[in-house]
């Protein structure tokens, strides 16, 4: 603990943007993870629902239930493919489909490009820290006699100390940048999944006021067919 104090007092020039890169990392980590908690949606409760409104309100119902909703999929991919499901269901194929590649994924994938660069920038430091480090130990070796030549080895460990912090910040955050991509993959699959059930669910929705509408156009019920056909 003492080597590891006197580190950071003598190298302070390097553990000062070590420990700066470590906070920044970690905030950096938990905001990506309090985002991909917002996103999720358990489609076991939303399925049925989105169903019943399509099937008592219609489209404009099932838009207006997902426009309420705060998760990722219901607020901006059902509603894209809500939004053109009057032009047909080719048409919210290509809404959803756009979406997804423009606007989902890349939010997706805000914040992982900095951590991942704080990895790598932080083992760099780490090494540059230790090989200056080493090359001052090895100076004042040089400028040492030779029966005190043993006085300096604590100073070749304490250079070590750089590279160790360095490799503790790095080697977290590649693991979370991993995870994190895991996780937009199957996050991705769900997406198309959850666009493919919309498309069932509104070909199978019976419009609102069919009945109704066909009744208006019967040729029994058209007056200028009564006038025609006595």
């Amino acid at each position: 603990m003492s080597a590891f104090t006197h580190f950071v007092t003598h190298d302070w020039f390097f553990a000062i943007p070590m420990f700066i890169m470590s906070l920044t990392a970690i905030t950096l980590v938990i905001w990506r993870i309090l985002l991909n908690m917002s996103a999720k949606t358990d489609m076991s409760e939303f399925l049925p629902i989105l169903q019943q409104k399509l099937d008592k309100e219609g489209v404009d119902g099932a838009l207006r239930y997902c426009r309420k909703r705060t998760d990722m999929i219901p607020r901006r991919l059902c509603t894209a493919g809500l939004e053109n499901s009057k032009q047909g269901l080719a048409a919210m194929r290509r809404a959803m489909a756009n979406v997804i590649e423009l606007e989902v994924l890349p939010d997706l994938n805000f914040l992982l490009a900095p951590i991942l660069a704080i990895a790598k920038i932080a083992t760099m430091v780490g090494l540059l820290g230790t090989v200056i480090s080493m090359i001052n130990t090895f100076q004042a070796i040089q400028n040492t006699s030779g029966n005190n030549i043993g006085s300096q080895a604590g100073a070749i460990g304490l250079a070590l100390f750089a590279t160790a912090l360095g490799l503790v910040t790095a080697i977290p955050l590649v693991f979370a940048h991993v995870l994190f991509k895991d996780w937009i993959a199957r996050f991705e699959i769900r997406m198309k999944s959850a666009a493919q059930k919309l498309l069932i669910l509104v070909q199978s929705a019976k419009p609102t006021g069919t009945s109704a509408t066909a009744k208006a156009q019967s040729p029994a019920t058209d007056p200028m067919y009564s006038a025609r056909y006595p």
